[in-house]
């Protein structure tokens, strides 16, 4: 507890004499010591004196308090506790326009020096801060901002990547070509300007992932040739189909390509683009019509309810109107026939797998099943409750709306109920 008359000499207005403040910083009571810290006109000597302060909550104060000196940030850069030195880099970190290693300002090389060990500091936690702080600074040293974008810890490296517009394109293919590590070749994909030669470079080095978050971003520059060339592979990869789907402004022949394989919600979707030339659109609608002429002849004949259901799902697909409603719908009410014809034309696969995976009670089949076809995790979660009865114990769930299996082995899954 600080005494009364304490709280009113450190909560005045007028500033501290020297010697009323260096009594002060020597009290025996570490809050006032630190409400000494945190003022923001005290003298220099005696915020950097209290760098060396036994209390941790005195040197945080001292460390985020913007009349420090520079030679109490350097000094506090070192300190043996990280919480005061990601105080600091949050601080610090807002004077870094315009800092470089070679300042001849005695007081601002410092800073420099500062900022410096804090890039280079043990604790990732104390890295992230500052990675976080200096994100989008356009005058943020190159030499902190390269190291941090080569940073070990993907948190840490990542904001730099996505975010920094120090780095340049050059800088940005120097990392690509250094094998960096896992999720930084993402983080340069969602850029908010990704140019076609870093685009060209991250295709070059066969990061699925990376390559997929590329597709997705709309402000990356991708050549025509590099889309024709991925859509070429992705009849095998899943999960760059519906980026591609949805890009704007694709060639003609990459649609035509994509037409022959994707999905039946992603059939639709290209289907419906408006940016294909009079010919391109015929051609495409013509790939669309033979595809779901073929669906159609692998509809079930056997059982009158069951075809009944199947071309009342194909009917609404020739429709543009075979969705997650149609299916939530139909599955609360039961017609279980419906929602089963719908997975396996949105899947683009034949009905005996989707009959397959219910058979089998299979919950990562399901999944898998609901993935394909560019459904939600929503709508698996409540196929596994009704359409397959499982108890709550064995459903599989996600946090967040994300699927709980890697594409991967979602493939797996289903290459293996089509060869049952």
């Amino acid at each position: 507890m600080i005494p009364d008359f304490l709280k009113r000499l450190l909560r005045r207005r007028r500033a501290f004499t020297y010697e009323e403040a260096r009594d002060l910083a020597r009290h025996d009571n570490p809050q006032v010591r630190a409400e000494l810290a945190a003022r923001g006109d005290m003298q220099a000597e005696i915020l950097y004196f209290l760098t060396g302060d036994p209390s941790v909550e005195v040197r945080r104060r001292v460390a985020v308090n913007a009349a420090s000196p520079p030679q109490a940030d350097l000094r506090l850069a070192g300190d043996s506790d990280e919480t005061v030195r990601g105080d600091l880099a949050g601080k610090i970190a807002r004077l870094a326009p315009g800092l470089s290693a070679d300042d001849q300002d005695r007081l601002r090389q410092m800073t420099y020096q500062a900022l410096e060990m804090l890039a280079r500091d043990q604790i990732p936690k104390v890295r992230r801060i500052l990675a976080e702080a200096l994100k989008d600074v356009a005058g943020a040293p190159p030499e902190v901002i390269g190291r941090l974008a080569r940073d070990a810890e993907i948190a840490v490296a990542a904001p730099v990547l996505r975010y920094s517009p120090v780095l340049t394109d050059d800088d940005l293919l120097d990392i690509i070509g250094a094998s960096p590590i896992p999720g930084a070749l993402a983080a340069i994909s969602r850029r908010p300007m990704v140019a076609w030669s870093v685009a060209d470079a991250i295709v070059a080095s066969d990061d699925i992932d990376a390559i997929a978050v590329l597709l997705s971003n709309e402000s990356a520059q991708i050549r025509e040739e590099t889309l024709d060339r991925l859509a070429d592979r992705a009849i095998d990869i899943e999960s760059w189909q519906a980026p591609l789907v949805n890009r704007p402004h694709l060639p003609a022949r990459t649609v035509h390509k994509l037409a022959r394989f994707v999905a039946g919600t992603l059939l639709q979707s290209l289907a419906d683009r408006h940016d294909l030339d009079p010919a391109a659109a015929e051609a495409v609608a013509l790939v669309v019509k033979r595809r779901l002429d073929e669906m159609a002849e692998n509809l079930p004949a056997e059982n009158a309810g069951k075809d009944q259901a199947s071309q009342r799902a194909l009917a609404l697909m020739r429709a543009g109107q075979l969705d997650e409603t149609q299916i939530d719908t139909a599955l609360a009410g039961g017609d279980y026939p419906f929602v089963m014809a719908a997975l396996a034309l949105l899947a683009g696969l034949p009905p005996a797998v989707v009959e397959r995976a219910v058979k089998a009670q299979s919950a990562k089949g399901i999944v898998a099943l609901v993935w394909k076809a560019g459904l939600s995790m929503a709508l698996a979660v409540e196929l596994q409750s009704k359409l397959l009865h499982l108890p709550q114990s064995r459903i599989l769930r996600s946090a967040r709306g994300r699927f709980p299996l890697e594409p991967g082995e979602m493939s797996w899954h289903l290459d293996f109920l089509a060869d049952a």
